[in-house]
């Protein structure tokens, strides 16, 4: 015993949690690039070991135990119907998360990540490793033209700079803007946010993802007025708007995965007969999947219109462990199951509430602009820990005292 609450108190435990990140980091870097990763399974576990070794070096009290257990619990179930060990690597993570400081965690993710990238950049940029381009039919020509018609869809060429699509570039670009800039919040002057929005047009003009633009756009915004107007930092107003932003985005994708053969039924209609033959609502869903890239009527592709609410569950099946669309809190009911489902979105509100304790402006922010992002990109959502730096945030806010933050 006396050896135990030696290697604790040490930093031994805190060198664990950085191995596992580490690893967890690496792998998102090299899912990123061309290279196929023979060995991840076999990463996923080891991870998952380094991580269940730095929770029992880890003190937690009664409760947090108690709330361990019992999600751990859920996370075997979820295991046992649909035999992936996505939930269990997940609450072992987050439960780790205990007692590390959270800008020298999401500082260490931003930097590893941000490295890893530009390494991917250098290699495509120099012809050595990875493509720089891609060549293919986007989809962005009305779904009249091609869905209907059967005309082929244009190609176009987007840049990629070795990470296999250009919402990939966007993607990860959008990530360490979110990271960089809540890290470095205290730090960030008005040119500096000027500077990055010009990289984010920048990275528009050669992926065209105005999706991610558009996010980033808005964080930038509004991370640089919540630097010059302290005062709303301490506002109830802006946490609320959070939360009412939350609540949409999953109404809204509740929405769609209840209406979508009834949207695609409504395009199809107003094609072909110069009316929808449904009411406002669904008129409205097909305007907005429109903009969206026909993210909601992607929902009706396969046979049996995977990721429509008729194929959720409790706690999903194993074929929906295979099958993949962009819409993320979709994502989230369809592939591990209504009951995880709701103890994540618990999860994501009582984050919430520990960013206005905390009065926590720039979190709110990061976890604002991320549920509008979840609702038509599914990066999040995803066997990879190290996508989703909210899960570190849910690890200290939920489990950590508040002495530590800003170390």
């Amino acid at each position: 015993m006396e050896l135990y609450r030696r290697i604790k108190s040490g930093k031994f435990p805190w060198l664990l949690f950085y191995i596992g990140l580490t690893i967890e980091l690496l792998i998102v870097i090299i899912d990123k690039s061309n290279y196929i990763n023979p060995i991840e399974g076999r990463l996923f576990q080891i991870t998952f070991l380094i991580f269940a070794c730095k929770l029992l070096l880890t003190d937690y009290d009664k409760k947090q135990w108690c709330a361990i257990i019992l999600l751990e619990a859920v996370a075997f179930v979820s295991y046992r119907v649909t035999g992936a060990n996505d939930l269990i690597r997940i609450v072992t993570f987050v439960a780790a998360c205990k007692d590390i400081p959270l800008r020298q965690m999401l500082k260490y993710t931003f930097q590893v990540t941000l490295l890893g990238c530009l390494i991917i950049i250098a290699l495509s940029v120099t012809g050595i490793y990875g493509e720089i381009s891609l060549t293919q039919a986007f989809g962005h020509e009305s779904a009249e033209t091609t869905r209907y018609i059967g005309q082929e869809a244009a190609e176009e060429t987007r840049y990629t700079l070795g990470m296999g699509h250009p919402n990939a570039l966007s993607c990860m670009f959008l990530m360490l803007v979110a990271m960089g800039v809540y890290v470095y919040f205290d730090r960030m002057k008005w040119y500096m946010y000027l500077f990055i929005m010009l990289l984010n047009v920048g990275v528009y003009m050669l992926t065209e993802s105005k999706t991610g633009m558009l996010i980033g756009t808005g964080f930038l915004a509004g991370a640089c007025i919540l630097s010059y107007c302290k005062i709303l930092r301490e506002k109830a107003l802006i946490y609320v708007c959070g939360l009412l932003v939350l609540a949409l985005c999953i109404g809204f994708s509740v929405d769609a995965a209840v209406c979508a053969q009834r949207v695609r039924d409504a395009q199809w209609n107003e094609f072909f007969y110069l009316n929808p033959r449904d009411n406002k609502h669904i008129v409205t869903l097909g305007r907005i999947d429109r903009h969206i890239s026909g993210r909601i009527v992607s929902l009706t592709d396969s046979e049996k219109n995977d990721g429509m609410i008729h194929t959720w569950s409790a706690f999903s099946e194993p074929n929906n462990m295979k099958y993949y669309f962009d819409m993320g809190w979709v994502k989230l009911f369809y592939r591990y199951g209504v009951v995880p489902g709701i103890i994540y979105v618990i999860a994501q509100l009582a984050l919430l509430w520990k960013f206005w304790k905390k009065r926590d402006a720039c979190g709110l922010l990061l976890f604002t602009i991320l549920a509008v992002y979840n609702v038509v990109e599914a990066h999040l959502i995803s066997v990879y820990i190290g996508r989703n730096f909210l899960l570190m945030m849910m690890g200290y806010y939920l489990l950590t005292d508040g002495e530590t933050q800003m170390h």
